[in-house]
């Protein structure tokens, strides 16, 4: 029972969905409230409560914000920026800045995954920025390129650049991305929010050492998915 009470103590709601959950509530409330008078009997009510129940918990759920902490050595290391399910690692050309050959690995978020995301390694950021664009489902190859997205370039203290993509979904209408060129970040700091669907590239130097599979599920701040080559090596 401890240890169960400490875990819950590590977890909060982002202050991303304040609103939303606090506007989600009224809505629901006034609609079961609404409901349960105008029906006679009280099988719609029960039916529009039990549901509204699963909404909002799927609303908590999503708004969640864990506290984390990486346990383990970061240098050369490249962490998870998000819950999930790893649906690309794969060699690639990056064309946006870059424009050279790259490893990508994407992670995408269901609406059941948390949504806040984490920055992967140590180092000073070197660009932000901000694209609109459309919304086409996240998994699909043409949403890193044509839906709306935010890039964030980081630079690590060995002077290794990777570059990571915040690549909005069907569902998702705002990106939130938190650093500022010249910032210097750290694994356990928070990168930003996406609300609703959507996926996070990473894209990685050549030699790389990938440690996630194909459909691994990832722990935002917790899985390791790569190991940089060093400029030693």
């Amino acid at each position: 029972m401890g240890k169960r009470l400490r875990k819950l103590k590590k977890i909060r709601l982002h202050h991303e969905g304040k609103s939303t959950l606090l506007w989600s509530a009224i809505v629901l409330g006034v609609l079961n409230f609404i409901i349960l008078h105008v029906f006679e009997s009280r099988l719609p009510f029960d039916i529009c409560i039990a549901l509204s129940a699963v909404l909002y918990g799927i609303l908590l759920n999503f708004f969640q914000c864990p506290l984390r902490t990486f346990e383990g050595e970061t240098d050369g290391v490249v962490v998870a920026p998000a819950d999930g399910k790893v649906v690309v690692v794969e060699e690639t050309e990056e064309t946006e800045y870059f424009h050279d050959k790259r490893i990508m690995v994407s992670i995408f978020m269901s609406l059941f995954n948390v949504h806040a995301n984490w920055i992967p390694v140590d180092g000073t950021v070197k660009v932000v920025r901000h694209y609109d664009g459309n919304f086409h489902r996240a998994w699909l190859p043409k949403a890193s390129e044509e839906n709306e997205r935010s890039t964030v370039v980081i630079e690590t203290p060995d002077g290794t650049e990777i570059l990571l993509r915040q690549v909005a979904g069907a569902m998702a209408r705002r990106i939130v991305t938190y650093p500022s060129v010249g910032e210097d970040c750290y694994v356990d700091e928070h990168l930003g929010f996406i609300k609703f669907g959507s996926r996070v590239d990473l894209y990685l130097p050549l030699g790389t050492e990938v440690l996630v599979d194909l459909h691994q599920k990832t722990v935002g701040n917790e899985t390791i998915i790569a190991k940089l080559k060093t400029k030693e090596e």
